[in-house]
């Protein structure tokens, strides 16, 4: 991780780490479970490369550690029960939410530029349109959102913030981009149905088939996840004109169209 540069952060009265590389508009990338793992890290680095400011916030986990059973299990149990996450149904919007909407506020005074992007993955998939509450948000990224656990059709938020979200992506014509794997049990098309039927038209979700997953992915997705589900991180085959690849490619446009216009 030495190309990144480790701040620590202190906004809304705690304080984390968070990675920092690159120049030009901010894109904040959040981990999946179980924590920042080197295919993280992989895809802020096409961040990076494609011409932004990179922001990987420290959530949860060893940061850098290859996601192993013994490392990630024990991670994801005591996650799902911090207070600062809201994993089953009926919780409403995690409180982390409010800490990464200042992130945001902060990449965009440092990093200037219309806006910033915000990428989440699996647990942290949702924070990217809960983070669009910041006026500085103008590019989410919903990739596999995997809460709340226990119902496939449920959404992460609470009544009041889906409201809010509506009206701002009405207000400010903004879209959210989003993937998933057809045959992932954590991501359902129930789920991404519940994404439409709050944003319409300005829910753009593309679905992969299950086909196209990494067959051999690090053994926290392969024997916990156990199924198809992370599309640009663990499931994605790094050849070129790959169907991962392609979502890949489909991400970093997007924020370029909506963070670097010509």
């Amino acid at each position: 991780m030495g190309d990144f540069a480790k701040r620590a952060i202190a906004l809304e009265g705690e304080e984390k780490t968070v990675y920092v590389a690159g120049s030009g508009p901010a894109v904040i990338v959040m981990p999946e479970m179980p924590g920042i793992s080197p295919d993280v890290l992989r895809f802020a680095r096409w961040v990076r490369d494609a011409g932004f400011t990179v922001y990987v916030p420290s959530l949860f986990g060893i940061d850098g550690a290859y996601p192993t059973v013994e490392l990630g299990d024990p991670i994801a149990r005591k996650t799902c029960v911090s207070k600062e996450f809201r994993a089953f149904a009926g919780g409403g919007t995690s409180p982390v939410a409010v800490w990464l909407r200042a992130l945001a506020r902060l990449a965009h005074a440092e990093s200037g530029g219309p806006g910033v992007g915000a990428v989440g993955m699996c647990f942290t998939g949702n924070f990217a349109l809960t983070m669009t509450l910041e006026p500085a948000v103008i590019a989410p990224v919903i990739n596999h959102p995997s809460l709340p656990l226990d119902d496939p059709a449920g959404l992460e938020l609470s009544p009041e913030d889906a409201t809010a979200i509506r009206a701002r992506f009405e207000r400010d014509d903004l879209r959210a981009l989003a993937y998933r794997f057809d045959n992932d049990k954590w991501c359902t098309g129930q789920r991404f149905a519940a994404y439409a039927q709050l944003l319409g038209n300005r829910f753009d979700g593309r679905v992969l088939s299950g086909e196209h997953a990494n067959p051999e992915p690090p053994p926290f997705f392969r024997e916990v996840v156990r199924t198809p589900h992370s599309v640009v991180t663990a499931h994605l085959v790094d050849e070129e004109g790959h169907p991962t690849i392609q979502a890949r490619d489909e991400i970093l446009a997007y924020l370029r169209e909506r963070l670097i216009p010509a």
